[in-house]
């Protein structure tokens, strides 16, 4: 009997669980919360990605407020070896790879390809690591040898999602054996187009990758195509969101508006696929607290799991900081990755209302990570620290963010701060954990919030829908928290009813599950709907067939 046509997500990274640190931020959590809702729909999709020898990294700061890394080995011993082997060309040298396969946070079948021999690690060696060769490798991977695993996996596709850029040297491979067949270039790009979808992401120009034809021919990307070919798919330089959209036969963005503005920024491309707006979601089991879910439409019982939480969220800043805050001072949280357009030190800009505001009796607690060769971000960090020392007590930051310190402050914290330049941030899926967990958003209206907020009902707008300054969304955010923020605060019967609000919101509209249904009711046309299933979970698999190479 046939197996049952899949979907085939690829994604660089997975964030499943902070013990398995195959993640670096928003890219991965959502990759893992989509694997994650997808078994919980028990649908037929397989996850693709890379093992990493280190991971991401730990972020620390030293004794001169400077950030620095760690780079510690972690356990991946869970991992089953599917017995399949393939050979991906790096440099003129054939690659040996591994695969591997696991399902252990509850999730679909995710395949992770390894070089097999400790001598070409250097490509896994870690995620995102800096260099020209390096990445390219790194993708070469992804993309080449995650389409030839699954062919030897003998795992019928019907679908290759490629969740960014980093996955489009697989429409390479599949162009290639289709050319190697007889068909001409067009015939074989338009038959791979029917195969592959495409999900675009940032609206930064630097998070849309670039790479030299030059390079990609010296390294073996390119395979059996010419230049005039690549160029086709994703000019010179070639860019990999281009050729994305170029591979694909659907495309979506990943919120309302960063379907306007994706549709903006890539209009000047022929022959792109149409882009779809298909809003993030976030795995409910993951994310939201037990406590908060049991507590259903009980205002009492929200506000004691609430209280749980912020007393966890206080014992923890005691531990890391030997800080003892006051228990009855809102707290405003920030955790996001260190990034120019994500403004975190925002609220720091203005000292004399920062001071009001902090003599007022909140507190503001701040994390984010930086990516290890990103000077920008690591200043960033940096003026974080320099701000905690200066106001000790009151403004916190905490090192080393990672999917345990997110769950801890998207359930402990009050207010849950985001001050993009809007319209830069993509979706923002952590106000979405604050919000499920009844910690009021307060945002500019960017990304997944004008399509949640409910401004005084279920949190609060910084500003307008208008782009912004940085000086004009600054008096913004501190006249909404001087007004009206702390006036709720003050007003617990409207606090908690406001809590409630943001609970039912999050949950109905902004759950991963509903989001995985939307993939395959408008992204995955010719894939299999939700009555299918997956009939085999842990290793669903390789087939028996023989290994590659």
């Amino acid at each position: 009997m046939p197996r049952q046509p899949h979907v085939a997500y690829f994604c660089m990274e997975f964030g499943l669980h902070e013990s398995f640190p195959i993640y670096s931020g928003g890219l991965g959590i959502l990759a893992g919360d989509f694997i994650k809702a997808a078994a919980d729909l028990r649908l037929p999709v397989v996850g693709v990605g890379l093992l990493w020898e280190r991971g991401y990294s730990v972020q620390r700061i030293g004794p001169d407020g400077q950030p620095y890394e760690e780079f510690p080995a972690y356990d991946h011993s869970f991992l089953r070896d599917t017995g399949v082997h393939v050979r991906v060309g790096v440099r003129g040298a054939e690659v040996p790879c591994n695969v591997w396969v696991t399902t252990r946070f509850g999730h679909v079948p995710l395949y992770l390809i390894q070089p097999s021999r400790p001598q070409d690690r250097w490509i896994t060696h870690r995620l995102y690591e800096a260099g020209t060769d390096v990445r390219i490798a790194q993708e070469m991977l992804l993309g080449i040898g995650g389409a030839r695993a699954l062919t030897w996996l003998g795992i019928p596709i019907s679908t290759h999602h490629f969740n960014e850029g980093h996955a489009v040297f697989a429409g390479m491979e599949m162009i290639a054996a289709r050319m190697e067949g007889g068909l001409t270039f067009p015939d074989a790009w338009a038959e791979t187009r029917r195969e592959i979808v495409f999900t675009t992401h940032t609206p930064v120009k630097a998070g849309n990758e670039e790479h030299s034809l030059r390079d990609l021919r010296r390294l073996g990307a390119c395979l059996e195509l010419s230049g005039a070919e690549m160029r086709a798919i994703g000019g010179d330089p070639f860019n990999m969101t281009v050729a994305g959209l170029r591979l694909a036969r659907a495309a979506n963005a990943v919120a309302e508006l960063h379907g306007e503005t994706a549709r903006t920024m890539w209009k000047h491309i022929p022959d792109a696929a149409p882009i779809v707006a298909i809003t993030n979601g976030v795995h409910v089991p993951t994310w939201q607290s037990p406590r908060v879910r049991a507590a259903g439409d009980d205002p009492a019982r929200l506000w004691e799991a609430h209280r749980f939480h912020r007393t966890e969220l206080l014992a923890e800043i005691e531990r890391r900081e030997g800080l003892e805050l006051d228990p009855e001072g809102p707290i405003i949280g920030f955790a996001r990755r260190a990034a120019g357009y994500k403004r975190p030190d925002l609220i720091l800009r203005d000292e004399e209302r920062l001071k009001r505001l902090l003599a007022r009796g909140a507190h503001i607690v701040l994390a984010g990570k930086s990516h290890p060769d990103d000077r920008f971000g690591k200043a960033i960090i940096a003026r974080l620290v320099s701000a905690e020392r200066r106001h000790p007590g009151q403004v916190i930051y905490l090192e080393n963010y990672d999917m345990a310190l997110g769950r801890m402050l998207t359930r402990g914290c009050d207010v849950w701060l985001n001050n993009p330049i809007r319209p830069l941030e993509a979706s923002g899926t952590s106000g979405m954990k604050a919000a499920m967990n009844g910690v009021l958003n307060l945002s500019i209206l960017d990304g997944w919030w004008p399509e949640g907020c409910r401004h005084g009902v279920n949190g609060w707008a910084i500003g307008d829908e208008t782009s912004g300054d940085d000086e004009k969304d600054l008096a913004a955010l501190y006249r909404v928290l001087e007004d009206e923020v702390l006036p709720a605060w003050a007003d617990r019967d409207r606090w908690v009813a406001m809590m409630q609000a943001s609970v039912a919101m999050a949950v109905t509209k902004f759950s991963a599950e509903r989001m995985v249904r939307d993939y395959f009711a408008k992204l995955y046309p010719l894939a299999p709907g939700p009555a299918g299933g997956l009939a085999e979970r842990e290793g669903s698999p390789a087939g028996g067939r023989a290994p590659a190479g």
